[in-house]
């Protein structure tokens, strides 16, 4: 296999468990949840490798995105998915830290007011949770619903960024 395709892990403690990051040498290519299995994201299993580049910044950004001093990321992505998923998962990366929008806000921002199930379906198949933003996400009453990770993760997510959501100046 290609050093750029090639998939490597390192595991991390976190508050929402112990999470893995998956690379390639293009960039970060997953992030699974404490005891999930690579199902949801079609990924190979990978080998481990604790000084990848890629996936020793993304434990340095999630760590401090964790302590509170970090509200974005700046890790390289190696999104893979249909068109419509990597289009899903990219609409995902605008919703600003601390915000939340509707699985119907989202579709209609993709330009498809109707397409509500199946932006449901893409942000399932989410591989890069957190940085890829789906837990905020939310059901059409604010009520928290669908999250890989399980809903008492979404809500410790939300909560930590509506506990350092950072002031607008307008």
């Amino acid at each position: 296999m290609e050093a750029h395709t090639q998939l490597v892990y390192k595991d991390m403690p976190a508050p929402v468990g112990r999470i893995r990051m998956i690379a390639t040498g293009k960039g970060l290519a997953a992030i699974l949840w404490e005891g999930e299995d690579y199902s949801r994201t079609k990924l190979p299993v990978p080998e481990q490798e604790d000084q990848h580049p890629v996936l020793l910044q993304t434990r340095q950004q999630l760590q401090e995105y964790f302590d509170k001093k970090r509200t974005d990321f700046s890790i390289p992505l190696d999104l893979r998915g249909t068109a419509f998923q990597v289009r899903v998962w990219e609409a995902l990366l605008r919703i600003p830290y601390g915000a939340t929008r509707t699985y119907g806000e989202l579709a209609r921002l993709l330009g498809d007011s109707k397409a509500v199930r199946a932006v449901g379906g893409a942000l399932n198949k989410n591989p890069v949770s957190i940085i890829v933003p789906c837990h905020r996400v939310v059901g059409v009453s604010g009520k928290l619903v669908g999250f890989a990770g399980g809903l008492e993760n979404k809500s410790i997510l939300l909560d930590l960024e509506q506990q350092h959501k950072i002031p607008t100046l307008f």
